[in-house]
């Protein structure tokens, strides 16, 4: 009798497993022979997603064990205040510390709340861990961690991952524990770094000294979140500095993220006329107007998205016009508020490369969803 799986070459069988959940590639697995050498090949496993928050429940844990070896590139999504969830997503990433050479990347990512007061510590020491065995990993995405990270997880990194090219740190926590030493340290051990999350607060002259470095390699993406207190505190970058940098990589792009924490009188402080703002997010409790029309003078030539949450008012529907008519190379424009017609309007008319808007002129139930431009 032909077992199921032989009528398919593995390679075949490999490519439609490799988009199945956890829990049917464990199912699959048991069918036969053929359909577990198939499940467990490095092609289904190389980008692979798992969830602690339901599919880590009835996998049996050695079916696991034999592809952590396979997995090149993780994205972990767990459920801070579920017990089982977290534990899991632990157990997971101590496991793969001992199976971490072929690792390249890691994303980790956390649905729900996080119980009060909790700060993370079994996780971001899990994350320790692993950093210390993943020598190849060269890319690890913490933004969508709810914890407080620090100057100990930024140096274990500079310490166990020299070959990183991208690190993410700037997540969504109102405390800002990592000090520029930390990041010049790191920006020492991991040469090829070429794309940087960071809070502003993380962010100092020197280290933007050591990004235009000559011997660099080509820096590509430097992102800043701006919502702690320390990062209302932090002292503006000299402009010399940024233009400094710019000159050295003239292909660098800043993503600039402003929340609704940081004070008023700290905002016009952030923006600096010399920083090369690529992506702007403003998510003020404050003036939006001042901010808006700051962007439209000095980052009309590097401006290419633009996302405000504000509320709607004359006043920053005739910023959002103005702004239209100066940043021609705007690709992308996200305003959660109703603008009036002529808003629309502005951007069709002045810019031509618009790929993507939300830009509403009536409520529409949540949540709005963008515009594609064909």
């Amino acid at each position: 009798m032909v077992e199921p799986g032989e009528q398919l070459p593995q390679e075949v069988l490999a490519l439609i497993f490799r988009h199945l959940s956890l829990r049917d590639r464990a199912a699959v697995a048991g069918v036969c022979r053929a359909w577990a050498a198939a499940a467990t090949s490095s092609a289904v496993w190389h980008d692979t997603n798992i969830s602690c928050d339901s599919e880590w429940e009835g996998i049996l844990p050695p079916y696991l064990s034999v592809c952590l070896d396979h997995i090149h590139n993780l994205q972990l999504e767990f459920e801070p205040s579920r017990k089982p969830s977290r534990r899991a997503a632990t157990e997971l990433l101590i496991a793969l510390a001992d199976r971490a050479p072929g690792l390249r990347g890691l994303s980790l990512e956390c649905h729900g709340d996080k119980p009060l007061f909790d700060a993370g510590r079994d996780i971001l020491d899990a994350v320790h861990v692993l950093c210390g065995a993943a020598r190849e990993l060269r890319h690890l995405d913490l933004r969508r961690l709810p914890f407080t990270l620090d100057d100990t997880l930024v140096l274990q990194v500079a310490c166990g991952c020299p070959e990183l090219r991208s690190l993410f740190l700037d997540n969504h926590t109102l405390v800002d524990s990592v000090g520029p030493g930390s990041i010049l340290k790191l920006l020492a051990a991991c040469p090829r770094l070429r794309t940087l999350g960071l809070h502003l607060a993380s962010l100092s002259h020197a280290v933007l000294d050591a990004l235009a470095e000559p011997d660099r390699a080509p820096f590509a993406l430097l992102a800043l979140r701006c919502a702690s207190p320390e990062d209302a505190r932090a002292s503006p970058l000299p402009d010399q500095a940024w233009a400094a940098l710019y000159c050295r990589h003239p292909g660098l792009t800043v993503e600039l993220e402003l929340e609704p924490a940081l004070p008023a009188e700290s905002v016009m402080r952030v923006l600096q006329p010399a920083v090369p703002v690529a992506t702007l997010r403003l998510n003020l409790s404050g003036d939006t107007i001042g901010p808006l029309r700051f962007a439209a003078c000095h980052y009309a030539t590097t401006l290419r998205a633009l996302e405000v949450r504000a509320s709607a008012s004359s006043e920053l529907d005739t910023a959002l016009e103005e702004l239209a008519a100066r940043c021609a190379g705007l690709r992308e424009i996200h305003c959660f508020c109703v603008v009036r017609t002529s808003v629309l309007d502005a951007f069709r008319a002045h810019c031509p490369r618009l790929r993507s808007y939300t830009l509403k002129l009536k409520r529409e139930p949540h949540p709005w969803r963008p515009t594609f431009v064909r």
